[in-house]
């Protein structure tokens, strides 16, 4: 088991908690979680970490929304996906602990700009019934976005903001966005297994770790089924996007 302070053990139980409320409840906030395992642990060993705890909380988002995906804009997102993830990978093996801690900080903040910039200008832009555009922007849509994912999700697991302004530009319907998300992010997450176990990252103390954090997630997820409808959408993205804004900042430090 890795040796951690038990102020360090709170923070990794809050995030855990965090990661499953993300997963069953409120989209966007598992960049906190994210942050926090970034400032307690190595960043390579947070990326590891954290992934193999959405992995369980991945579990119960398909449980409550299998039934709801559409499999055509997930097949469109595949190739690009494999790219990032290709290149995510690489960049993993190459950087150091700094590089990448600092690199997370870089993804959230870029990512919270995205999503700021596209709320304030969504009202107002012209789409299709299809909502990117013609076909060819809307492939061009797909493979930038879903790059950009592949690469966010293997570096930082924070290909979740990305993923979100894809659908939204989509107009999925809420139960299509929330079950497309689930089976994206559970096949994602898969297939980043066998890329983090080849560089070295999956560890016996860090398989240790997680399994002891595991029933946080749990207990995050099934509160947030219970109490997904009734939290107040715009003040918890406020606070999220203040709560990220700052670990970031601290990241970058």
């Amino acid at each position: 088991m890795i040796a951690l302070e038990p102020g360090a053990w709170a923070l990794l139980g809050l995030a855990a908690l965090i990661a499953g409320l993300g997963k069953t409840a409120l989209p966007g906030s598992s960049t906190i979680a994210v942050v926090i395992l970034a400032s307690v642990l190595p960043a390579r060993t947070s990326t590891a970490a954290m992934l193999l705890l959405f992995i369980v909380g991945d579990v119960f988002a398909l449980i409550a929304y299998r039934r709801h995906a559409d499999w055509r804009t997930l097949l469109r997102l595949a190739p690009a996906v494999v790219a990032g993830l290709l290149a995510g990978a690489v960049f993993l093996a190459l950087s150091t602990d700094g590089i990448v801690r600092r690199t997370i900080g870089v993804i959230l903040l870029a990512m919270i700009a995205l999503t700021l910039w596209r709320r304030r200008h969504a009202a107002g832009s012209a789409v299709d019934a299809d909502g990117v555009g013609t076909r060819a922007s809307a492939r061009i849509a797909a493979a930038g976005y879903g790059t950009l994912a592949g690469f966010t999700t293997m570096v930082a697991n924070s290909g979740g903001p990305v993923m979100s302004m894809y659908f939204l530009a989509t107009r999925a319907p809420v139960k299509v966005f929330l079950g497309t998300s689930a089976w994206f992010f559970a096949i994602v997450n898969l297939t980043k297994v066998p890329f983090l176990a080849g560089i070295g990252l999956l560890t016996p103390e860090l398989l240790l770790l997680d399994l002891a954090l595991a029933p946080m997630v749990v207990i995050g997820a099934l509160i947030g089924i219970r109490i997904a409808r009734r939290i107040p959408q715009r003040l918890f993205d406020r606070l999220v996007i203040g709560l990220t804004i700052a670990g970031s900042v601290y990241l970058l430090l």
